[in-house]
């Protein structure tokens, strides 16, 4: 059984690397997609924001049809996958306008919402003791997946922007494939056989339920401003420090990449003490990584200033899949899949505000200080944390 157990968390994990592949490996071809169709260079953003809105638009859409908790997790995950493999393979395609690229972003990331939350679901539907640790490694695979692009510009790849897209779609199909054969539907899966589109809503009368969604809420508030602006923190220190010369995309995947074993050792640590303590725990360092940073900003040590963007990319992760593991545990069962799906939904829609208030601010005060913003969300996580249900 043991043996089943790891085999069956091996495949999720391989299968969601795959798959979610389709989100990173379209920001590592950005600005190819740029100059091979004479875009202009306000593109890269409206690329990049597309996959991200329709992942919001499809997440929406999943859980308002309980798409994941009506139907098989991993058929949906199946279909997805190729589906989005698709859309990601349309952009190679002759003649692309902005409008055309765009458009194949946006259903990628509509259909990514079919794979990154159900990938959760499907682990939540195997694994009820350890699911911390189980959840570890597959927002784990899904950091380093993220923190890839940087790795590849650091060594100045020339693999053609064309072949790389074919070989992403080819293995999202293949991860998809992975999924439908050898995870069948979990033993621990309670499945919705009507159509009920409030039935998100109903998990949110739970105080368990909230305490864990709001906390969670508050961590993606973080998260995804710190991960696209570590570039250019790394870079405003060196401007800083004149006799300092970073190799700032390598340093970017290592700071990004190092909360992939962050998941792992959280889901560990799960095993031996509460997980909402470990969230707590981790979600408080990070916000203390905000507040602090100016102080960090004045020093002129690099290996100073390199460590506690290490330690902030450890801490602003560590709590991910501990926030997943408690959404799902305090979830109607047999909503488990939409109390997943719209937590992302609304998750993903925070950070795109406070990458615009960071991008925004960047403009009018000293980058030095910006910071600071981002403790707001993990601070409101936290006093959602501390209220008892």
């Amino acid at each position: 059984m043991m043996k089943h157990s790891k085999f069956v968390l091996s495949i999720i994990v391989i299968s969601q690397f795959c798959c979610t592949s389709l989100w990173f490996a379209g920001n590592g071809v950005m600005s190819d997609l740029v100059e091979a169709f004479n875009l202009e260079t306000s593109a890269v953003g409206h690329l990049t924001s597309a996959v991200q809105f329709g992942f919001i638009i499809g997440t929406l859409c999943f859980a308002m049809l309980t798409i994941a908790d009506r139907f098989s997790p991993s058929k949906v995950f199946f279909v997805c996958a190729i589906i989005g493999g698709l859309f990601n393979l349309g952009t190679i395609l002759e003649s692309q306008t902005l409008f055309s690229l765009v458009s194949f972003r946006f259903f990628t990331g509509f259909f990514l919402a079919g794979i990154y939350p159900v990938g959760m679901k499907i682990a939540a539907d195997y694994f009820q003791k350890g699911l911390g640790l189980s959840l570890g490694f597959l927002v784990g695979a899904l950091v380093i997946g993220t923190a890839f692009p940087h790795l590849l510009k650091a060594f100045g790849t020339t693999i053609n922007w064309r072949h790389l897209l074919v070989f992403i779609s080819g293995i999202a199909m293949f991860g998809g494939v992975l999924m439908l054969l050898f995870v069948p539907n979990g033993p621990y899966r309670t499945s919705s056989q009507k159509l009920q589109l409030g039935a998100w809503k109903q998990n949110f009368k739970d105080k368990s339920f909230r305490s864990a969604a709001f906390g969670y809420f508050g961590h993606m508030w973080e998260l995804y401003a710190f991960w696209a602006f570590v570039p250019f923190m790394l870079s405003t220190f060196q401007s800083k420090n004149s006799s300092i010369d970073f190799n700032i995309s390598f340093w970017s995947f290592v700071i990004i990449a190092i909360g992939g074993l962050a998941c792992v050792t959280s889901g560990y640590l799960s095993l031996k003490f509460k997980t909402k303590s470990v969230a707590f725990v981790a979600l408080s360092l990070s916000s203390m990584c905000c507040l602090l940073s100016p102080l960090m900003f004045q020093s002129n040590s690099e290996v100073l200033f390199l460590n506690f963007l290490l330690f902030w990319g450890i801490v602003v992760i560590a709590d991910s899949p501990l926030f997943s593991t408690l959404v799902a545990q305090n979830a109607i069962p047999k909503f488990k899949g939409t109390a997943l799906t719209i937590v992302n939904c609304i998750g993903f829609s925070i950070t795109i505000i406070s990458i615009q208030l960071i991008n925004y601010v960047a403009t009018i005060w000293n980058p030095s200080y910006i910071f600071m913003l981002l403790a707001i969300g993990p601070i409101l996580g936290l006093m959602a944390l501390y209220k008892k249900p």
